[in-house]
């Protein structure tokens, strides 16, 4: 099969099935990539997830942009994108064609409350999986707890606190490089 079809079939894969979005998205994307397709590794594809989440954007995209230019570059990040976003978005384009006329319909609505709790699930566990794999020593561990209290509790914008953490960190390299 040729290689541009196979990354397009398997993030349109990715893109046609999956319920709740980028993150929920992560551990499919990672199964398909890094399992089945041995394209890269698992350290590899943490890296392109770190990167992709700092990117602006959409994060399905983004990781199909920087695997599929990882892949076969521009043109392996072209054919990515449009394989991750096409199916999204026609389905998005039926849903919104035929669904003004149920979206008050009580099985509609009881569906969409019971899908949520799945969709929550299916965001927690690549979450969970990512902390396990990322080897987590004291310091990265008390700095994802302080992260996350700080935009849960105080509000902090993410792209401020990855800013300062950018900072310190390669200003703390740059220290220890020096002595």
């Amino acid at each position: 099969m040729n290689i541009y079809l196979k990354i397009f079939t398997c993030f349109a894969k990715i893109g046609a099935f999956t319920i709740g979005g980028g993150y929920a998205m992560i551990p499919i994307i990672q199964r398909e990539v890094v399992e089945k397709n041995k394209w890269i590794s698992e350290e590899d594809f943490l890296d392109v997830l770190a990167i992709s989440q700092s990117a602006p954007g959409i994060l399905a995209v983004n990781i199909s942009i920087f695997l599929g230019y990882r892949l076969r570059g521009t043109r392996g990040s072209i054919v990515a994108t449009l394989g991750s976003a096409l199916p999204s978005f026609l389905i998005i384009l039926l849903i919104a064609m035929f669904f003004a006329g149920y979206q008050d319909n009580p099985t509609v609505v009881s569906i969409f409350k019971g899908i949520r709790p799945v969709v929550v699930s299916l965001i927690a566990v690549p979450m969970i999986n990512m902390a396990k794999k990322a080897k987590l020593n004291i310091y990265t561990g008390i700095l994802a707890a302080a992260t996350a209290l700080l935009i849960v509790f105080l509000n902090v914008s993410p792209l401020y606190i990855l800013l300062v953490t950018g900072v310190i960190f390669t200003t703390v390299t740059t220290w220890r490089k020096r002595k």
